[in-house]
């Protein structure tokens, strides 16, 4: 008999693939979407091996997603853009693979965790420095395109959103895993990781990946003021504060990112409505989905008929913007509710809850929700899960973060 398949078996075993699809993920989302979207299947073929389908319907939140992803399938009958439909429900499809997927995967252990994040964390600091390369190479340039809401070219195929949001999921990440790091040389790339991603999120400026990273830092130093030390935890706060103070002096794109919000702000006070400034677009948006929305508030207008509908508004109600700066609704919430009506909006509100139904009272209990948290904050200002990164992202992180919170290696880290 071969001496070797006992090892051969340890190293295919199911949560060791895992864990390298899990890499080979995260690296197609940096550098290489097929990449990606093949090792997404993989993952969930895995994960799935094996398993009988009717264990299948025991996941209750599994079978929510099936449901408002339903939804998006049956805007088929009355959508005209079939094409568009298919972009917009084939995005859906790792609702229907990745939480199924992560269900059925044995526990993570120490080595394997280590390992993914060595791994992640090499990476995102690659992809920060290839985007922070092309600011030492003209500095003036992009501190002047930032005072005009234009930001740093990045990985992700230049979505700096989903970039921007994976950054900040992954600083929390490395702050959560922290405590179960065994090695020495792992803690100190932690560090490492964490400080340098979070002044990159600065000097990227990014609003919606600085706010999910806002969000994580004073979720962090609740947590810690609640469970640990109330006067470490507030001076965490003023640490934090302090952090953002020398940003705005010191990291000239943040200050312009800000001086830009500011400007754009008095704008629209003053009454001005138009598509030249990123946020005010994002507000008109919101006014139009609202009004189209009341229209078709059952079966909305069909999933591929969201952006000719949105035109279509536009040119009711801000016929002065121009065609080149007509947007979907950028909030996920309305986005549903346009293309699918307002059942599906119910459907996915409970698809979204549903993970906090159940969170141990842990520390990797408490770190899933300040990431669901994080996650949510897209959601409210970007049709996130319209696009394939979005969902990637999304679903990636939640699950990663919530198996180890439900398949906790211990029931308290040794090292707080």
């Amino acid at each position: 008999m071969d001496k070797n398949i006992p090892q051969n078996h340890k190293l295919l075993s199911k949560s060791n693939i895992a864990v390298f699809l899990a890499i080979l993920m995260i690296a197609g989302f940096l550098v290489w979407r097929p990449l990606n979207s093949i090792c997404t299947i993989l993952f969930g073929i895995n994960a799935l091996r094996s398993i009988h389908p009717k264990e299948w319907i025991k996941q209750k939140w599994w079978l929510l997603g099936v449901c408002w992803v339903g939804m998006y399938a049956l805007t088929y009958f009355w959508s005209t853009d079939i094409y568009s439909w298919h972009e917009r429900f084939d995005t859906k499809l790792p609702v229907l693979l990745l939480p199924l997927g992560f269900a059925f995967l044995p526990r993570f252990s120490i080595k394997q965790l280590q390992i993914f994040t060595v791994a992640v964390s090499l990476m995102m600091l690659a992809g920060a420095a290839y985007s922070a390369y092309f600011f030492v190479q003209s500095s003036s340039y992009y501190i002047n395109e930032y005072g005009q809401s234009q930001v740093l070219p990045t990985p992700v195929e230049n979505d700096h959103i989903c970039f921007s949001i994976g950054i900040a999921v992954v600083v929390a990440w490395c702050v959560s895993i922290f405590p179960y790091l065994v090695s020495k040389a792992v803690r100190w790339l932690a560090v490492v990781t964490i400080v340098l991603l979070s002044v990159f999120l600065h000097l990227l400026a990014a609003k919606s990946g600085l706010v999910a990273w806002y969000v994580f830092v004073l979720g962090w130093c609740i947590y810690v003021a609640i469970r640990k030390n109330k006067l470490v935890g507030i001076g965490m706060i003023v640490a934090g504060v302090l952090f953002v103070v020398a940003a705005f002096r010191y990291v000239p794109t943040f200050r312009n990112k800000i001086g830009y919000v500011e400007y754009t702000y008095g704008l629209y006070k003053s009454g001005s409505r138009t598509g030249d400034y990123s946020d005010m677009g994002r507000v008109i948006s919101y006014d139009i989905a609202v009004k189209l929305i009341k229209e078709h508030p059952w079966g909305g207008v069909g999933a591929g008929d969201i952006l000719e509908a949105m035109k279509g508004g536009y040119d009711r109600w801000y016929p002065q913007v121009k065609e080149e700066q007509r947007l979907f609704p950028h909030n996920q919430f309305l986005t549903i509710a346009l293309g699918c009506g307002l059942p599906a909006v119910l459907l996915f509100i409970a698809w979204l809850l549903y993970p906090l139904v159940y969170v141990p009272k842990t520390r990797a209990g408490i770190f899933f929700i300040i990431t669901w948290c994080m996650l949510l904050v897209p959601l409210l200002v970007e049709p996130f899960l319209e696009i394939q990164f979005g969902v990637f992202v999304y679903l990636f992180f939640v699950l990663w973060q919530r198996q180890l919170a439900i398949k906790e290696l211990e029931p308290e880290p040794a090292v707080q």
